[in-house]
C-alpha cells in the first residue's frame, strides 16, 4: 500500500453511559409523554431494558460530541441490523455537530443485565 492509497481515521469523540432500567421504566409510566420526547417513532414500543440502552446510547453520542447545546434525544436513533448489531443514525443538530467535527462512522455498542443498560459510542472521522 503505498501513501497515496492509505486511509487515515481518527477518534473524534467516545461517549458512555449506563441507566437503571427500572427507574427509566418508572419515569416513562409516570410522564406518558416522555416517550415521545426520549424516542423515535421506531423505538418507542420496545420492551423497558431496549429503551433504557437506547437511551443511554442517546446521551453517549452527547458525550461524544462534546454534548453541544441544542441537541434533541430523537436526532439519535439505534436500529438494529444483520446479527442483531446496533445502529446509530443521526439526523438534526446532532448530524450538523457531528458534520462539523468530521465524523463518517459511528461505532455503537449496548448492553443490559442486572437491572442495568450500557451504551458505548465512538464517533470516527
Amino acid at each position: 500500500m503505498d501513501a497515496n492509497s492509505m486511509l487515515i481515521s481518527v477518534i473524534v469523540g467516545i461517549g458512555v453511559d449506563l441507566v437503571d432500567v427500572a427507574r427509566l421504566e418508572a419515569a416513562l409510566l409516570r410522564t406518558p409523554r416522555l416517550r415521545d420526547r426520549l424516542f423515535t417513532e421506531g423505538e418507542r414500543e420496545l420492551p423497558p431494558h431496549s429503551l433504557a440502552a437506547r437511551f443511554a446510547a442517546k446521551e453517549a453520542v452527547a458525550k461524544a460530541l462534546g454534548a453541544p447545546p441544542g441537541l434533541d434525544h430523537r436526532d439519535a436513533e439505534i436500529t438494529t441490523g444483520p446479527y442483531g448489531r446496533p445502529r446509530l443514525a443521526v439526523t438534526g443538530r446532532a448530524a450538523e455537530v457531528a458534520a462539523a467535527l468530521g465524523v463518517t462512522r459511528w461505532h455503537v455498542s449496548l448492553s443490559h443485565d442486572g437491572g442495568m443498560a450500557v451504551a458505548y459510542v465512538v464517533a470516527e472521522g
